[in-house]
């Protein structure tokens, strides 16, 4: 059997990984390789800035809906678009540019031709159906959580570690929307003064609980409204309407430790992202009844003195930031200001009295935009 070459073409150069004989399917990287054959990968400086084939996965959900307006909105240049979601999406027409384009059922064969693939339907899907689409020749830059914390899957924050992009094999991961708008605001402190440990506490939307999430928090809220008595939830396992739940995601999220799955996101990931993995993290995610925008309070120590003054200064000329903190005439970020925009909004920035090198901040912005489908198309943009 004459195993293939793996070729991949990263920014600055072409990778050459070797050819591996395996008497059965293993995981490379968590993604599969099968024996004999060869995956070619392509990435940037390869499609030069040429129009490509673009696949959507997960076209029919908040994100892949985000994905098609912001493709639009930034001109990205498409030749083909293809929709693919489940059997049961199959058929649906969605606007793009003018024009209906129609959703096809996703299957391992729907990646021919394809250039770049932009994925958001979830971890179990993306571990099926990734290596597909990297063995049609197609680059992914996956929104779930499936290849995050591989070693030789490059997690990438444009505004922090866009180098990390040329060390991909076929596919990039798109960090938590939580840890994006965080990481993109400490990456200027960090710099200049070397953060040491993170204390962040999350007030985070129902939106990143997906369309479900949305609608059952305004049934529940008109219901507790008109009064209407007993509501059935089918999704959250408490009250969202006019309360807030230190437990994401809904179902299954404690572990061992105490902490829940999205926390140790947090953690794993701001650390991998920043290439640091000294900075000690700690989190507290909680689910707030807002429909759109992560809020975030953070505090962080650092090695050096930085003042309050230089962290705005810093932040008023970060790539991704809007500082907005006037808080003597009550201006701060706010989830209803941030929602449908691009920027991570930063304010409440002061000196935190109770150690000698400590800031405390307030961070937000639309976790459905930079906190997922801008922040993996500013991805793909990179590959052009």
């Amino acid at each position: 059997m004459c195993p293939r070459l793996v070729q991949a073409c990263s920014l600055n150069r072409n990778i050459l990984v070797p050819s591996i004989r395996l008497d059965k399917q293993k995981r490379l990287c968590g993604l599969r390789v099968l024996c004999g054959e060869l995956i070619v990968f392509k990435t940037k400086g390869v499609f030069g800035k040429m129009a490509v084939n673009v696949a959507v996965v997960g076209a029919t959900g908040a994100v892949g809906e985000e994905f098609l307006r912001i493709l639009e909105e930034r001109k990205f240049p498409i030749k083909e678009l293809r929709l693919l979601a489940s059997k049961r999406s199959a058929g649906k027409k969605m606007r793009f540019c003018g024009a209906d384009h129609t959703v096809h059922e996703l299957t391992r064969h729907s990646f021919q031709g394809i250039k770049i693939a932009l994925f958001s339907a979830g971890a179990s899907i993306s571990r099926e159906y990734v290596p597909y689409a990297i063995e049609s020749g197609a680059v992914c830059v996956d929104n779930s959580s499936a290849f995050r914390m591989e070693d030789d899957v490059p997690l990438v924050v444009p505004e922090v570690n866009p180098q990390d992009i040329a060390k991909h094999h076929g596919v990039i991961a798109n960090p938590n929307c939580s840890t994006i708008q965080m990481v993109v605001a400490l990456k200027p402190i960090h710099d200049a003064a070397r953060i040491k440990r993170v204390v962040v506490s999350t007030y985070q939307a129902v939106s990143g609980a997906g369309l479900k999430a949305v609608d059952e928090l305004q049934k529940e809220t008109s219901s507790i409204l008109s009064g209407k008595g007993t509501f059935q939830r089918n999704l959250f396992p408490h009250q969202i309407a006019f309360n807030v739940l230190p437990q994401i995601p809904q179902s299954n999220a404690f572990l061992p430790n105490g902490y829940t799955s999205e926390e140790m996101k947090m953690i794993n990931e701001t650390k991998k992202i920043m290439g640091d993995h000294s900075i000690r993290v700690t989190a507290t995610t909680v689910r707030v009844p807002v429909v759109r925008s992560h809020s975030e309070s953070v505090n962080i120590e650092t090695e050096r003195k930085i003042t309050a003054a230089a962290v705005k200064k810093l932040l008023s000329t970060a790539p991704g930031v809007k500082l907005v903190d006037d808080p003597a005439n009550q201006l701060y970020p706010l989830a209803t200001d941030a929602a449908g925009k691009d920027e991570v909004f930063v304010g409440r920035i002061r000196e935190d009295e109770s150690i000698d090198n400590g800031i405390n901040m307030w961070i937000v912005s639309d976790n459905i935009r930079k906190g997922a489908a801008l922040n993996a198309i500013q991805i793909a943009e990179k590959l052009l």
